[in-house]
């Protein structure tokens, strides 16, 4: 799995419930988990308890690489909402992961100038203060292969 280093920036708190807890105490292992459709073996993110296609509630929770390009983003300069507005500028993006599904995220420790459609990203977890905080999946770039 492709794992990072959290890097400590301040974030609205998700609220965490019976059915994403499973997901939320995987994230702070440094795990990001997806769902896996058992009745047409298409995975899905974000987590809902039926497959969007194809209907069945014949899903479950899997593990995922990590691993994802990015498809789109968007440079935040202001967010009035708080907390974000203490973090300004950030990146708002779009990922394709590895294993199909498009996941809404950040991303972090890349200038914007350093960012390219396509490019290669790393999920890793920047934990939230306070103990019942969740770990929150960002995504990294992948750092390149020495003397590549």
């Amino acid at each position: 799995m492709c794992s990072g280093k959290g890097l400590l920036v301040t974030a609205a708190t998700p609220e965490v419930d019976a059915f994403t807890r499973t997901y939320w105490e995987a994230a702070a292992e440094g795990r990001l988990l997806i769902r896996h459709c058992d009745g047409c073996d298409r995975p899905h993110h974000y987590p809902r308890e039926f497959c969007p296609y194809c209907w069945s509630e014949d899903v479950r929770w899997r593990e995922a690489s990590g691993r994802a390009t990015l498809y789109t983003w968007s440079v935040v300069h202001r967010n009035d909402l708080p907390p974000f507005g203490e973090r300004v500028p950030y990146v708002a993006a779009v990922v394709d992961l590895a294993e199909g599904p498009r996941m809404m995220t950040e991303v972090v420790g890349c200038g914007e100038s350093a960012l390219r459609i396509g490019m290669d990203l790393c999920v890793t977890f920047r934990p939230e203060p306070g103990a019942e905080a969740p770990a929150i999946p960002v995504f990294t770039p992948v750092a390149p292969a020495a003397g590549g």
